[in-house]
């Protein structure tokens, strides 16, 4: 399928694979972290497709969220941890949003693929 891949197109169109193009960058396919001329860079959003082992969690907390996320699960079984709530999204399209503020963790519960989409981009967002 993707003949049409180049990494940096002159048209402004990228063409790929959401598998493929998510091994390079720990997941991330769109945000502030991809070249400014590339056609995937933004300072809107991010979008990550997560490919995720049973047994994968978070490895701490996200504490001090300044985004807005939607997590939509494409395949498995997939449990988000929330202050004082737990969602387990278990069928195809089943998804959670939270806001600015809302602490979380993660925990595949089955081998999982799962589509976030996180507003704005903001730099400085990683676990070590």
């Amino acid at each position: 399928m993707n003949d049409d891949v180049d990494a940096l197109p002159a048209d402004g169109v990228y063409v790929g694979n959401a598998g493929k193009d998510a091994a390079l960058d720990r997941g991330w396919l769109l945000g502030h972290f991809k070249d400014a001329g590339d056609p995937r860079h933004s300072d809107a959003v991010e979008i990550k497709w997560g490919v995720h082992p049973r047994g994968d969690e978070r490895a701490q907390w996200v504490s001090g969220e300044e985004r807005t996320a939607l997590l939509v699960l494409i395949s498995g079984r997939f449990r988000v941890e929330l202050p004082g709530r737990t969602v387990t999204l278990a069928e195809q399209g089943d998804y959670v949003v939270w806001g600015k503020g809302v602490d979380h963790s993660w925990h595949a519960e089955e081998e999982s693929v799962v589509l976030t989409v996180r507003w704005p981009s903001v730099p400085g967002y990683q676990v070590g």
